[in-house]
């Protein structure tokens, strides 16, 4: 009974949303990604967010135990696949961060923290429809232990120090053109690219 009135919300949630978007259809920049969500949409958002994750999820505890070894695969993780769009610290201010709409979220954030693990664990699973969050997830759900390290990440990110920031700097992707800059950088400080004193020919 008490799933049936949930559905029965939030495929009302769902027509009054779609609704309000059709009315605002042709309003000038409604669609733009550089445009701040409003605060009943977020709200909205997240509601309906908490009603499409399935009731066995909501309750679940993260099912790993929690080691320096299972955080630091997790830190790794992180700073390869999330960062670009989250930051090392989970402050979400990257180059591309801000520009999603809605804006990639401050994961520090207690209404982040406040999300149960299965909740946590469900976003990073299957992603998030009409976002930038893709579903990272691959096969069964009870398989996938890189999603819940990550889960015991993000619980951890609101203590994260600066030395595992440091680190995290060195696993983060990058171009070609930055990889290149390092290799120089790295050459001068080693020594090997110091160039020579120029001469200086004294006459008489």
């Amino acid at each position: 009974m008490f799933r049936r009135i949930k559905i029965f919300f939030f495929l009302v949630l769902l027509l009054l949303l779609g609704g309000i978007l059709g009315a605002l259809w042709f309003l000038p920049g409604v669609f733009s990604a550089k445009a701040t969500p409003p605060e009943w949409e977020v709200k909205a958002a997240r509601y309906i967010r908490h009603l499409a994750t399935p009731s066995h999820f909501l309750k679940m505890s993260n099912p790993l135990h929690l080691t320096p070894e299972v955080l630091g695969d997790a830190r790794h993780h992180f700073a390869d696949h999330c960062a670009t769009c989250h930051a090392n610290d989970g402050s979400g201010k990257t180059a591309m961060g801000p520009n999603f709409y809605p804006p990639v979220p401050d994961l520090r954030d207690p209404v982040i923290q406040d999300m149960t693990d299965g909740e946590l664990f469900y976003v990073i699973h299957h992603g998030i429809r009409f976002t930038g969050m893709p579903a990272w997830g691959k096969g069964d759900p009870s398989e996938d232990t890189e999603s819940w390290k990550l889960v015991f990440f993000i619980r951890h990110l609101p203590n994260i120090t600066p030395e595992e920031i440091a680190e995290m700097k060195t696993l983060n992707p990058m171009t070609q053109e930055e990889r290149d800059e390092q290799a120089a950088l790295d050459r001068f400080l080693s020594g090997e690219d110091i160039a020579p004193s120029p001469s200086h020919d004294h006459h008489h």
